[in-house]
C-alpha cells in the first residue's frame, strides 16, 4: 500500500506548503487550539484556486465536545453545501450523543448531503465510549476513513489500540492515525501499527514582522502559545515526514 499524507492546515500559505511538500490531501480548518473549527468561505475559495491537490474542509461549528444542536447541525449542513460548490473533494465531519455513541442518524443525513464528495469521520472518535462500537457505526454511515489517535493525546500513547483498529477494519475503512505525529515518530507508528495514512499540521510558529510589540497585552492568553507567532504548515517538514515514511514501507517490504 502507498503511503498518505494528509496535513492539517488552517490557512491558505499552509495548503501551497503542503502541496510543495508532497502531501497528498488538506483537512483545511480554523482554530487549531480548539482542535479545529470550519473555516471561512473565502479561506476555502481561494484555498482550491491555489493548490490541486485534495481538499477536506472540516465541518464543526465550534470547539468543545461533539453534541451539537439542532441549530449547529442546520450550519453543518449550510456548510457542506458551500463546500460542494466550491469545488472541494471532501469533507470532515464527527457528530456523537450525550452518552459517548456516534450520532448516526444525524451523521448520515451530512454523508448523504456531501455526496458525490468523500467524508473523513474525525477525532469525535477519539471521545466515543466504545472505539469498537463507533468503527461499526462509521461504517455503517458510508464515511471512506477515521481520523484517529487510538483514544489518546497522541497517535505514538493509542498505537496499540491503532494497531487493533486496523486489524478489526479489515480494509472496510481506512485508519488515518493522527495527533503528535512528526518526522522523529512516523517510522515507529509505521512499525507498530501498520498504518500508512497519516494526519499531521507539520506546523512550526514563524516569528512576526511586527516592530512595536505591547508587552502588557495578549490577545489569546494561551501560555506557550507566542503572541508574536504565526503557525505555518513547513514544507521542509512535510518532505521529511513524507521521505522517512516511504522508505520505512520499503524497507518492510524487503
Amino acid at each position: 500500500m502507498s503511503f498518505t499524507l494528509e496535513i492539517c492546515a488552517a490557512s491558505v500559505a499552509s495548503c501551497i506548503a503542503a502541496e510543495e511538500g508532497g502531501a497528498n490531501r488538506i483537512e483545511l480548518c480554523d482554530n487549531l487550539l480548539e482542535g479545529g473549527t470550519t473555516p471561512s468561505y473565502a479561506t476555502i475559495a481561494v484555498a482550491r484556486e491555489k493548490v490541486k491537490i485534495d481538499i477536506y474542509p472540516i465541518i464543526r461549528p465550534r470547539g468543545g465536545d461533539f453534541l451539537y444542536s439542532d441549530l449547529e447541525f442546520e450550519v453543518m449542513k449550510k456548510d457542506i453545501e458551500l463546500c460542494k460548490q466550491l469545488g472541494c473533494n471532501g469533507v470532515v465531519i464527527g457528530m456523537l450523543t450525550a452518552h459517548g455513541r456516534v450520532d448516526k442518524q444525524r451523521c448520515k443525513v451530512l454523508v448523504k448531503l456531501a455526496w458525490p464528495m468523500g467524508v473523513t469521520f474525525h477525532r469525535a472518535f477519539d471521545m466515543t465510549d466504545n472505539p469498537f462500537e463507533a468503527l461499526e457505526d462509521i461504517i455503517e454511515i458510508g464515511c471512506e476513513r477515521i481520523l484517529t489517535s487510538g483514544a489518546r493525546n497522541t497517535a505514538i500513547e493509542g498505537a496499540s489500540l491503532l494497531k487493533d483498529l486496523v486489524d478489526r477494519a479489515d480494509d472496510r475503512i481506512a485508519i488515518m492515525a493522527g495527533s503528535g505525529v512528526r518526522a522523529n515518530n512516523i517510522a515507529q507508528l509505521i512499525k507498530t501499527t501498520g498504518i500508512v495514512e497519516y494526519h499531521t499540521t507539520a506546523k512550526a510558529y514563524e516569528d512576526s514582522h511586527m516592530v512595536y510589540r505591547n508587552p502588557n497585552v495578549s490577545m489569546g492568553g494561551i501560555p506557550g502559545v507566542p503572541e508574536y507567532g504565526i503557525s505555518l504548515t513547513q514544507k521542509k517538514e512535510v518532505l521529511l515526514i513524507r521521505e522517512i515514511a516511504e522508505k520505512t514501507l520499503q524497507e518492510n517490504k524487503q
